[in-house]
């Protein structure tokens, strides 16, 4: 007793591959397959044995399966564009990151946040995917000037951006139907009978914001009626300087489609401030079914982008893309959601 320092007590097994593999009820390839990041396995089954991992505690050798693998299980988050402007307002932008942050995690991945809110950000982006840090890069892009894509592009390192890019790469992606939602939320204007539809646009440097104008204006090509568009840059403020404009270019104007939910809950003041009713003199309609749509007053008529759906899809198709397999680009599609301020 007195050469063990007491009664001899046996260190806890380390948890081995072995024992989650019959703790999930699969083989040992396929926690072996889970554990290295590979495509391969359902999303069924990497949450069972992901959920065998976390009971059991079982923690994976990072360098023998670096050696093995040659990967490093680490991927950069990247988000280029400033983080001062108005996506920081954005309650949906901040959503989507966090989403892509937990699928990483929920792979095994060790995550990585990067900032490239300028020139020497963007180089200090391109410099550390090139060298070998990483496996492969989520591109959060808020700008569709932003030269960072072509940059990872010639990098070689598989790089997936969450929303299309401005300039084609060869880089996949995950987007939302930015044109075809704003496409539904005219047209449902439309259908309630409003001829005087103005637009209040998003930054014209955004993809996004691009897309949800062509879908108005092609919403409105048949029709006849003429496009009426202001410019916001997704704020409260901008929405609600957009829509005085909007009321002195064109005071019988009597719906308007917002490309942003907070542009729009903006809009809904000015209205209000101005005498104007909603939805009998003018109804309006926004994009993105943020949580304060439906605590708005009247409760805001919007398009419903699945962001999260969003996130996930682009961390699967950058780990099918470092895995070997194929990846094509996908769009998710929209939902428009009725209201009361139409």
């Amino acid at each position: 007793m007195i050469r063990h320092n007491g009664l001899h007590r046996e260190r806890a097994k380390r948890p081995t591959l072995e024992a989650v593999a019959a703790r999930a009820g699969v083989s040992r390839s396929t926690v072996s397959r889970v554990i290295n990041g590979e495509g391969t396995v359902s999303d069924e089954f990497r949450a069972i044995v992901m959920h065998a991992v976390n009971e059991l505690g079982y923690v994976p050798n990072s360098a023998a399966r670096s050696l093995v693998t040659r990967r490093t299980d680490s991927i950069a988050l990247v988000v280029s564009g400033s983080p001062s402007g108005a996506r920081s307002d954005d309650p949906l932008f901040s959503a989507t990151v966090r989403s892509a942050t937990r699928e990483l995690e929920e792979s095994g991945k060790r995550v990585t946040l990067m900032l490239a809110d300028s020139t020497a950000g963007r180089l200090r982006v391109e410099q550390y995917a090139a060298s070998g840090h990483v496996d492969g890069v989520v591109l959060v892009s808020t700008q569709g000037t932003d030269p960072l894509p072509s940059a990872l592009a010639r990098t070689g390192i598989p790089v997936v951006s969450l929303g299309r890019p401005a300039v084609a790469t060869q880089a996949a992606y995950a987007d939302v139907d930015n044109a075809g939602g704003a496409a539904s939320a005219v047209g449902h204007l439309l259908a309630r009978g409003r001829r005087r539809i103005a637009a209040i646009a998003g930054p014209p440097d955004a993809v996004a914001a691009q897309d949800r104008l062509r879908g108005y204006r092609e919403a409105l090509r048949d029709t006849g009626y003429r496009s009426i568009i202001a410019v916001g840059d997704l704020t409260l403020a901008s929405g609600a300087d957009a829509m005085r404009q909007l009321l002195r270019d064109d005071p019988a104007l009597d719906a308007v489609f917002a490309a942003g939910d907070l542009m729009a809950i903006g809009a809904l003041r000015v209205l209000s401030e101005s005498g104007r009713r909603v939805p009998d003199d003018v109804a309006i309609a926004g994009f993105d079914d943020i949580e304060a749509a439906s605590y708005a007053v009247p409760a805001l008529t919007t398009v419903r982008a699945p962001r999260e759906d969003q996130a996930r899809a682009a961390v699967r198709l950058l780990l099918r893309q470092i895995d070997g397999g194929p990846v094509s680009s996908t769009i998710l599609p929209t939902e428009l959601v009725v209201r009361e301020s139409t």
